[in-house]
């Protein structure tokens, strides 16, 4: 065995709608997601035991929690299912802010299982791997693909939403943590209607904003309810120069501004750096085709 690295992007949800609600309190959504080409990074090296360490710029946001960590959980869930018995030292770089709407554990523990699968040589497919990711969260199976996608159910149910055309995004938090459980109990009003998605995707960015525009966030008004600060990131972020559309992702408090190119979203995260110096900004492409290990 030797040892593996694995990126963990970020998820990025273009539009996100709110179908309805479970028994069981889950809701159901439905949406598009993709992959900026940013996010933490894992290492696994090979070790008796199965260990954490989390370092990197946003680890303090994990301050106490290795233990208990997606990560962990991951490699303890795939361990008991292939009956292995190694261990492994696994190292987190923590680039992606802490409860941001953009997927970070859930990448972070989809990294895991692929890194851990192909390190351990665990002789399982990609539908059972994905199922395993179902167990410990409902985004986890759309990380594990990796590529875009549409969503349904509680997240789970995927379909290839075929590749992007070539874009450039801005990522921006106001360093505002908040929980996606929080955010649905907060959401009012009726649940939307499923979306109509026998389009083939746009050849172009102008293309793709102008599908996106048309949909929404149904989680942006109770998100800022209890985070005032998204309404400020939407708004610095729609007033910018060549902006296509800006929108918040998941359940907040990351928002998004979709660019022509990355040379665009790079100027337009030195504006926002500059004038929010506080907030957390990072500038990115899409994810073509889904890179898990090397």
């Amino acid at each position: 065995m030797t040892a593996v690295t694995a990126l963990a992007p970020a998820k990025v949800n273009l539009y996100l709608h709110v179908t309805g609600r479970r028994t069981d309190g889950y809701h159901l959504v439905e949406g598009l997601v993709a992959f900026a080409d940013i996010g933490d990074r894992l290492t696994i090296a090979p070790a008796p035991d199965l260990s954490l360490e989390i370092a990197g710029p946003e680890a303090t946001g994990l301050a106490g929690t290795a233990a208990d960590n997606l990560v962990l959980r991951a490699a303890r869930l795939l361990a008991d299912h292939a009956r292995i018995t190694a261990g492994a030292a696994l190292r987190l770089e923590k680039n992606l802010p802490v409860a941001a709407g953009i997927g970070g554990g859930s990448s972070d523990a989809a990294a895991a299982l692929h890194a851990l699968r192909r390190m351990w040589r665990v002789a399982i497919d990609d539908k059972t791997l994905f199922e395993l990711g179902a167990r410990i969260g409902a985004d986890v199976p759309a990380c594990l693909y990796g590529r875009p996608a549409w969503v349904r159910g509680v997240g789970e149910r995927l379909d290839p939403a075929g590749e992007l055309p070539p874009a450039g995004i801005l990522l921006a938090n106001p360093r505002k943590p908040l929980a996606t459980a929080a955010v649905f109990a907060r959401r009012r009003g009726p649940f939307s209607d499923d979306d109509d998605r026998s389009k083939p995707m746009p050849p172009d960015t102008a293309g793709l904003a102008e599908l996106l525009v048309l949909r929404r966030n149904d989680l942006t008004e109770a998100a800022i309810e209890l985070v005032p600060e998204i309404g400020d990131v939407l708004a610095r972020l729609r007033a910018l120069p060549g902006v296509l559309l800006a929108r918040m992702s998941g359940s907040g408090a990351t928002c998004f501004a979709l660019f022509h190119d990355r040379a665009a979203a790079e100027q337009a995260r030195r504006t926002v750096a500059a004038a929010e110096p506080e907030w957390w900004c990072a500038a990115a492409g899409f994810v073509a085709a889904a890179t898990h290990t090397r």
